[in-house]
C-alpha cells in the first residue's frame, strides 16, 4: 500500500503545510505498513526534491515549464493519471487556496471519496476517518468516508507539528505528459498583499490582544510591545468585530491558524474558537486578570494581573535588555 502527499510550493519555496502532511502521512504509513511518497510538479525543482527526500520514502517529480505556476486543470490531468497507476490508499493535499481549487475536481474525476479541511486523520481497517470542526468551531466531529480502495483528504494548515525523519528517499523523475487536455484556466499574475499588511501565519512572535484591551486607543501599547519583541500584532474575533484591527490579524476558527515560537495573549479569555487557532504555538504566555480564564488551561506560563500594569513594564524591560551588550 502507498500514501501519497502532494507537495505545495509557491514563489520558489516549499510551503510549510507540505511538511505537516508528510508528518501525518508518515504516521499513517507506519500504522498501515505503507510506503510514503510525495509528488511535486514544477519548473527547475531539483533543489526542492532534495529537501523532500528527507521526509519520504519516494519523491516523484515532474519538471516541466508548463508547471512553473499552479494551475488546477494541469495538476488534475497529471495527478489523476498518477493516482490511477499508483492506486494509493490515501492522497493528501493541503487545505489551501491551491488544494480547495484542486481536490474536489480531482476526486470527482477519480470517483474517489473526499474529506476536506481535516484536523486529524486515521485509517481503521482500510477505512478513512477524519476529525473536522462543525458549527463555527464549537465542536469536533469524526467522519467516516464511504468504504473505498482509495481516498483523498485536505489537511488544514497549522494543526500538525512537522517532524523530520532524516530519510534519504528515492527520487524518481516522471516524464511530463506529452498531451494535455484543453485547459480552461490560465495563470495571470500573483497579487501580493498591500504594503502594510502582514501574514500572521508566518510570524515567529505574535502579541495577540482581546477584549481586555478595552479601547482602540490602547492598541498602540500592545503594538509597541510587539515591535520591541520583533513580532507582529494579532487579535481575537471581538477586536475585528469592533473594526479595531483588520480581519487578516484574527486568530481562531473564523480567522487564521498560527503556530509561532512565542504567542503572547493579552486580555484574551480563551474561547474555544480562539484556542483552536493557536494551541500549537511553541510557547504560550497569557496575561489576564481573571484567574479562571480558559486561556490558562493551555498557556505554558500565565500572569494573573491587569494587562495595563504588565504592558509598559514588560516593554521597557525588553528594551533595556536589548541595549545591554551581548
Amino acid at each position: 500500500m502507498e500514501i501519497l502527499v502532494l507537495a505545495e510550493h509557491r514563489r520558489g519555496e516549499i510551503r510549510e503545510v507540505t511538511f505537516e502532511m508528510l508528518t501525518k502521512g508518515r504516521e499513517l504509513a507506519k500504522k498501515t505498513n505503507s510506503r510514503l511518497s510525495t509528488i511535486i510538479l514544477g519548473k527547475n525543482i531539483k533543489d526542492k526534491v532534495e529537501i523532500l527526500a528527507r521526509f519520504a520514502d519516494r519523491v516523484l517529480m515532474i519538471d516541466d515549464d508548463r508547471f512553473e505556476f499552479f494551475n488546477s486543470d494541469l495538476y488534475q490531468h497529471v495527478l489523476s493519471n498518477v493516482i490511477r497507476e499508483m492506486k494509493p490508499i490515501l492522497t493528501l493535499i493541503g487545505h489551501t487556496s491551491y488544494g480547495i481549487d484542486l481536490a474536489p475536481s480531482l476526486a470527482v474525476s477519480l470517483n474517489t471519496p473526499l474529506i476536506t479541511d481535516c484536523l486529524d486523520l486515521d485509517i481503521q481497517d482500510g477505512q478513512l476517518t477524519a476529525v473536522r470542526q462543525m458549527y463555527g468551531g464549537k465542536i469536533y466531529a469524526r467522519f467516516s468516508a464511504k468504504k473505498s480502495e482509495s481516498y483523498i483528504a485536505t489537511i488544514r494548515q497549522g494543526v500538525i507539528t512537522p517532524s523530520e525523519e532524516a530519510l534519504k528517499g528515492e527520487i524518481i523523475e516522471l516524464p511530463p505528459p506529452s498531451i494535455i487536455e484543453p485547459i480552461k484556466k490560465k495563470f495571470i499574475e500573483y497579487v501580493l498583499p498591500e504594503i502594510g499588511e502582514v501574514d500572521i501565519t508566518s510570524a515567529d512572535i505574535l502579541v495577540a490582544i482581546g477584549r481586555g484591551i478595552k479601547d482602540q486607543s490602547n492598541i498602540p501599547l500592545a503594538e509597541e510591545l510587539a515591535k520591541t519583541l520583533g513580532g507582529v500584532l494579532a487579535c481575537s474575533r471581538p477586536i475585528v468585530d469592533k473594526g479595531w484591527l483588520p480581519p487578516d490579524r484574527q486568530v481562531g476558527s473564523s480567522g487564521k491558524t498560527v503556530k509561532p515560537k512565542l504567542y503572547l495573549a493579552l486580555g484574551i479569555s480563551g474561547a474555544f474558537q480562539h484556542i483552536v487557532g493557536m494551541k500549537n504555538s511553541q510557547l504560550i504566555i497569557a496575561v489576564n486578570k481573571d484567574p479562571n480564564a480558559p486561556i490558562f488551561n493551555i498557556a505554558h506560563y500565565g500572569v494573573v494581573e491587569d494587562l495595563f500594569k504588565i504592558l509598559p513594564i514588560l516593554t521597557e524591560k525588553i528594551k533595556e535588555l536589548k541595549k545591554k551588550p551581548s
